[in-house]
Parts: C-alpha cells; structure tokens; sequence
C-alpha cells in the first residue's frame, strides 16, 4: 500500500516492480488525477506549452490499483490499516509519501486572487492570469518565485518579486552567491524588491513593511513548503521537530512495515555525520523508493544520497548539489557576471562540500561525482574555469 500518488509513491510502485514485488500494489492518491511531474507545472504548464506533466507510467500494465481522489486520514500500525475519507483499507507493508503541502501567508486563506504551486490545479487556476498578461506579486524570491516571475515575463506579464530577507534564495545560498542573480531579474524586466516584508495582501493588492502598496490581478505566494504529515497525528508514527516523519536510513518508521520516502520524510545522512535530512527536491523523490523498496523486498539499501536539485530560471539552468556550511571556503570559477560560471564550496582539508553552476553541466556531472567520492581538491586548479573540475583532485 502507497499513500500519495507524487512521484515518490509512483516510483515506489515502479522501484516494487523492478525489484520482483510480484504482490499486489495499491497506490491511494488525494488528488483526482493520474501521478505526474512537478517540476513543469513552473514552466510548461502555466505557458501553456503542456496541459499536464503525466508520469508516463503504465500503471495497469505494472498490475497497480489507483486509488485517486482519496485522502489518506490516519494510519493504525497495530491494526495494519490505512484509513481514508472513503474508508479503511488494510496493508501488509506501508508507504508514506504523500509530499510537502506549501506554507501560506497568514491572513490570505479567502483573500481572493492569492495562489499557491504545488499542484496541476494550482497551475491551471494561475494559468488565465498569464494568459491575460496581468500584472503578478510574487512573495518569496526563492526558486518558485523565480520560476514563476520567468514565466510571468514569457508571458509578458509585469511581475514584481518582494522578499523579506535581504537577498534571494536567502535560505539555500549566502548573498555573495546570489548577488549576480539580480541581475538576472532586471534584465528580464522583473521587479525584485528584497528587504520587503508584506504585511498584508487586500482584493488586488500588496502592502509592504515600508508601506508601498503594488497592484496585483494574482498574487503567488511562494515562501516554502512543510511536509503533509498532519493526518499522522495520533498514530504513534514518529515525527521530528520539522514535522517530517522521522525514519532511518533503510526509511523505515518506527512502525512495522511501514516506510517514508520523498518529501515527508527525513532520514540521518552517513555522509554528513548522521545529521537528519528533510529533502525538498525532485531527486529525492526520486532516489528514495529504490531504498523503501529494497526493504520491503527483503534488501538492506541505505538512503544516502548527495543532495540536489536543479531550477530553469531566466533562460539558465541553475543547479547544486552536496551541503555547505558557514565554515567553508567559496570558490568561484568563472565569472559571476558572466553567462556561465560555478562556486564551490571547500572545507579545510579541501573536500569538496558542495556546487552550484549555472549554464555549466560538465562542472555540474563531474562534481556530482566528486561529491559522491569525498573527493580533495587543490583550490588554485579548482578555481581555473579551463581546467576540468575532476583534473583539480588531489
């Protein structure tokens, strides 16, 4: 049994398979359409060039039960059911993945014209706002409002961006980082105003901290998102304090037979000390499954992957991958104010930590590999855009 039908529970299903689950499969889905990708609803989606993102998985041909437009309610680990808004159903192995829901913006639940992207409604809802070249808010400068202002400006929309901390994507990169991405925004006609709280958000408009009201025929609110794990109140499954569903490093619950994967769930990273991952990104949705089912199929897999996830923002491709830290050292290859660049981040020893390249996917391929080994680089090659990053190890 799979509860959410996201991409992390369709690849369990496909990963079962893969494996030799030859047992029947039953994936339980709260929306009513078929599992599909959530990277293009950003971008395909709301311009237009796709009316959905459909996995492209032949559940009927894998011998898998969907179960769609049916809420998972609860879980009874002693009475090995799933409870649903249409009723119990009992499992012999259990898989959690019901995703990440987005964090609103008090005060705006029934304002009217304020959205939220996380699901292909979301996007269709948005969609007619694009279509109609309105005029956008964007709270939130982090990859969503980023996507959605480069949407926005394709679809000659005027989109202004206002985030509260001082510089974008404030809670993944310091400011040295995304000082160049300004840029970006300006030369794509998009307003950023950073250091702009809002404090409320009206029928058609947005009032900001220093008292500037900006007109809005939609209003995209884009300040994260939380795992949707509140339905497992009172079913003795373990949560940690970000709400995630604390499993370990084979996903498995505390709870027989039951596994977390994807967006719901963090786990302790070997890599990284043990230190407990709470992964956002489309890669761990994807990488997840094949170790949930490695257990169920009787294996011992670890889920410890290299952290990643990539973003098409402003005609670039924007990708990073690993984990860094306040004590390490930032090294630039490339030139930031140029069409393609990458920063690493070293510790002290000269392990790579972590990469972000923009328009750069060798740097990208080979540091992901990097990562993975631990790998020791020599700082002066690494930061010569002309040698390769895989010459610059020690």
């Amino acid at each position: 049994m799979i509860a959410g039908g996201g991409l992390a529970g369709a690849q369990t299903a496909v990963s079962l398979r893969e494996r030799g689950w030859d047992g029947a499969i039953t994936l339980v889905g709260a929306e009513p359409h078929r599992p599909y990708d959530r990277p293009p609803l950003s971008k395909d989606v709301l311009l237009g060039k796709a009316e959905g993102a459909d996995l492209g998985v032949d559940f009927e041909a894998l011998g898998v039960e969907l179960l769609l437009g049916r809420a998972a309610t609860g879980v009874r680990p002693g009475a090995m059911t799933l409870d649903t808004d249409a009723g119990p159903l009992r499992y012999d192995h259990l898989v959690l993945a019901t995703g990440a829901e987005p964090v609103t913006l008090p005060g705006t639940e029934d304002v009217p014209g304020v959205h939220t992207l996380r699901t292909l409604d979301d996007a269709r809802r948005l969609k007619p706002v694009l279509d109609a070249g309105g005029s956008v808010v964007a709270v939130g400068a982090g990859w969503i409002g980023a996507e959605v202002a480069t949407a926005a400006r394709a679809a000659g929309c005027r989109i202004t961006v206002a985030e509260a901390a001082h510089h974008p994507l404030a809670g993944a990169l310091p400011a040295e980082v995304t000082a160049p991405m300004r840029r970006w925004y300006e030369e794509a006609g998009a307003e950023l105003r950073t250091g702009a709280a809002v404090i409320a958000v009206h029928d058609g408009e947005v009032e900001l901290a220093d008292g500037t009201v900006l007109g809005a025929d939609a209003v995209l609110v884009g300040i994260g998102s939380r795992p949707a794990t509140g339905w497992l109140a009172g079913s003795g499954i373990e949560l940690a304090p970000d709400g995630s569903v604390a499993a370990d490093a084979g996903l498995r619950t505390g709870a027989p037979g039951v596994y977390a994967v994807g967006d719901c769930a963090s786990y302790p990273a070997a890599r990284y000390g043990g230190r407990r991952l709470l992964v956002h990104h489309w890669d761990n949705a994807l990488t997840g499954p094949l170790t949930a089912a490695s257990g169920i199929t009787g294996g011992d897999a670890v889920h410890d992957p290299v952290p990643y996830f990539w973003s098409e923002q402003f005609g670039r491709y924007v990708a990073h991958a690993g984990l860094h830290g306040p004590g390490d050292v930032l090294v630039w290859r490339g030139d930031p104010d140029g069409p393609s660049w990458s920063a690493l981040w070293l510790g002290g020893d000269g392990e790579l930590r972590a990469v972000l390249t923009v328009d750069r996917p060798r740097d990208l391929a080979q540091g992901r590999r990097l990562l993975g080994s631990g790998a020791r680089l020599d700082p002066e090659r690494a930061a010569d855009p002309s040698v390769p990053l895989k010459a610059a190890a020690r």
